[in-house]
C-alpha cells in the first residue's frame, strides 16, 4: 500500500475564522470553510507525514472517530481540495509549500 503525502499549495489564502478555517484558492475563487477535523488535517498538512498518520496521530486522537472511516472520509476530502488546487498531493515526501 503506498503512501498519501499533502502539502498546503502557495496559492491559497487561509484564515481562522471565528474558530473555522477558511480556506480560497486564489487562482479560481474556490472557497472552503472547514470543520475541525478537516482544520486538523489541513494544519497537519506538511509534505513530509504520511496522510494514514495524521489521520491516526491528529484525527482519531482529538475525536471520537472509526479509525477506518476517518481514513476515508480524509482521503475523500483530500480529493476534493486537491481538485481545486488547494492541497498537492504526492506518493513521496514533498517539501511543504506553506510558510
Amino acid at each position: 500500500m503506498s503512501e498519501t503525502y499533502i502539502a498546503r499549495s502557495s496559492a491559497i489564502a487561509a484564515r481562522m475564522l471565528a474558530g473555522e478555517m477558511m480556506v480560497m484558492n486564489s487562482m479560481d475563487s474556490t472557497f472552503f470553510t472547514l470543520n475541525e477535523v478537516a482544520t486538523a488535517i489541513w494544519q497537519a498538512a506538511d509534505g513530509r507525514t504520511p496522510l494514514r498518520e495524521i489521520v491516526r496521530n491528529r484525527v482519531c486522537e482529538q475525536f471520537d472517530v472509526d479509525p477506518e472511516q476517518a481514513q476515508t472520509d480524509a482521503q475523500e476530502f483530500v480529493a476534493e481540495l486537491s481538485t481545486h488546487g488547494i492541497l498537492l498531493v504526492s506518493d513521496h515526501p514533498l517539501a511543504s509549500e506553506a510558510p
